[in-house]
């Protein structure tokens, strides 16, 4: 599992992180936007982006960012630049995105230190200080799926959609995903979708187990494989055929099958369970089933038939008939035949 999620998520990233945003990527964190945010901007603002349009400003940020920046500035608590002016909303947002695609667990601390030359002359050094308590190989799954897209519109590529355990956080993705894979994001949205649990008698059997699913946007297009139903022929059967030479599905459900049919007639013959055999050639299929029941049912039907005539004719004759009792261990009993 963790070498296809490697070899997945290995290119994800083609290029080193750079805050500009393509007019594409624009719009596919605008099409990602939760559907409260887009319906306050419309109802506040205005807003109403079609689909591969952005609502976002020249300089790339958002109508939240540029809320937020006019609220700093209004405050005076933006930075400056290197000129001792107000950093313009460019600068700020560069800014910001380059604090966000940090290391995470690192910080720079400075320390006075005597030389070599003279013990007596100190001199100030900056040194990286790892902050927390590394981890090391993370017992965690990132399962990659596929983007959800409604239907009419086009595939995002600047997204990409996990599954992780409910208990890591925006910070644990952002950081999980550059330490192990190298792959640098812009957003994280996250949501918890709780397990489905079927009742059953007094106790509850849970179906599916809770998970977070988690919307990273990308800085490069990353485009997940097409679905079978969507491959040419040829390529559909090749991939099919490497599927099945990795990870053999046709034979595990062939033995799912074979299991379930062995668990299902030796729950119905009860002790006779330890003497009976599955065989290979057995009947399987809702139709095929039905058909070889109908079949043994008139060869059954003829049996007694034959049988009951041959009862009658010995009666006649006035012998004397040897009951069995094939499913008993009783004593044969002898029955006079009544003329």
């Amino acid at each position: 599992m963790f070498r296809h999620v490697h070899r997945i998520c290995s290119s994800l990233h083609s290029a080193p992180y750079s805050t500009r945003h393509a007019p594409s990527a624009l719009a596919a964190r605008t099409a990602s936007v939760p559907l409260a945010v887009r319906e306050r901007r419309e109802k506040q603002l205005g807003l109403t982006p079609g689909p591969g349009e952005t609502d976002a400003t020249p300089d790339g940020l958002s109508p939240s960012d540029l809320a937020r920046y006019k609220r700093h500035k209004a405050l005076g608590t933006l930075p400056k630049s290197e000129d001792g002016k107000v950093q313009s909303p460019k600068e700020w947002i560069q800014r910001r995105d380059a604090r966000r695609s940090r290391i995470r667990g690192f910080r720079t601390i400075r320390r006075t230190v005597p030389t070599k030359e003279d013990p007596d002359v100190t001199k100030t050094v900056q040194e990286v200080d790892v902050v927390g308590q590394p981890v090391y190989l993370p017992n965690i799954i990132f399962r990659l799926v596929r983007n959800h897209t409604p239907e009419g519109q086009d595939y995002n590529p600047f997204e990409a959609t996990f599954r992780v355990p409910p208990s890591v956080t925006k910070t644990d993705i952002r950081s999980y995903l550059f330490a192990v894979y190298g792959v640098k994001t812009t957003y994280i949205r996250t949501d918890l979708y709780y397990g489905r649990s079927k009742p059953r008698g007094l106790s509850n059997r849970k179906m599916r187990s809770t998970y977070k699913r988690a919307v990273v946007g990308l800085v490069h297009p990353f485009y997940y494989p097409h679905r079978m139903e969507d491959m040419p022929q040829e390529e559909r059967d090749k991939r099919e055929d490497f599927i099945e030479q990795q990870y053999f599905v046709k034979e595990a459900h062939k033995m799912f099958a074979q299991n379930r049919f062995r668990s299902a007639a030796t729950s119905a013959r009860g002790d006779e369970s330890k003497q009976w055999k599955f065989d290979e050639g057995s009947v399987k299929g809702r139709g095929k089933i039905l058909k070889e029941v109908a079949r043994r049912r008139q060869l059954k039907e003829q049996m007694v038939a034959d049988l009951v005539g041959q009862w009658q004719k010995t009666r006649m004759e006035g012998k004397t008939m040897n009951v069995e009792f094939p499913r008993n261990r009783k004593p044969k009993k002898e029955v006079e035949a009544n003329a």
